[in-house]
């Protein structure tokens, strides 16, 4: 059973979910409400309950996971040829390979291209040996947090990669799909991560070409 947002946060985190729920309507103004954008949030953190994430950090990860989806739904709501392609990468945890390879995507691609990550079963933080082997190519991807994906965003996505989630990676008909048959970084040594890593910015590289992008570093 779905608790609501009172069961689900304190006082406190309540507070710092209306704050960001504040930066998101005004980020967003003009293309979704306020209700709307609100609906959205309190989704989000719904729906990040039960994903092996504390409370206190339900509502850093949920104005990030209502970011993406605001996002995949104004991009999903324009039928317009010159918006750059966008991109899910999808995995299980969220934690390692498609945080990777989306951070190798923003940091190649920039604006070119919108991405989106999201994993079938969150873990609650993202591999250190991902994090450390993004670092040693000037790539931070500390900040981000694994979230799952939601229909909206595989529906917005031009290009669905999924990395080892099997029959639980996002099916939606007129998608390509490309699987990415790659190890699973968790618990491995730093030198294999770097070698997953490398194998991951081939294929991005190669991913970018199709879609006819240059990489801007």
């Amino acid at each position: 059973m779905t608790r609501t947002i009172g069961e689900l946060l304190s006082a406190a985190e309540r507070a710092h979910l209306d704050d960001a729920t504040a930066r998101l309507q005004e980020e967003f103004a003009g293309d979704f409400t306020p209700e709307d954008v609100e609906s959205l949030m309190h989704d989000s953190a719904q729906r990040l309950d039960g994903h092996a994430i504390t409370a206190e950090w339900i509502p850093l990860l949920a104005e990030r996971f209502t970011r993406s989806r605001l996002r995949a739904a104004k991009h999903l709501g324009h039928d317009d040829p010159t918006l750059p392609p966008s991109v899910l990468f999808a995995c299980v945890h969220n934690a390692g390979r498609s945080q990777m390879a989306a951070g190798l995507m923003r940091h190649l691609a920039g604006d070119q291209v919108v991405v989106f990550s999201g994993g079938s079963s969150p873990s609650h933080e993202l591999n250190p040996a991902a994090v450390a082997a993004m670092a040693e190519l000037g790539i931070d991807i500390s900040r981000e947090r694994p979230h799952p994906w939601t229909d909206e965003i595989v529906k917005a996505s031009d290009v669905v990669i999924t990395m080892g989630c099997g029959d639980e990676c996002p099916v939606f008909p007129g998608k390509e799909y490309l699987d990415w048959d790659l190890d699973d970084p968790a618990g491995q040594s730093i030198e294999a991560v770097r070698a997953i890593r490398d194998q991951i910015d081939e294929r991005v590289r190669g991913l970018m070409a199709e879609l006819g992008v240059s990489p801007i570093v």
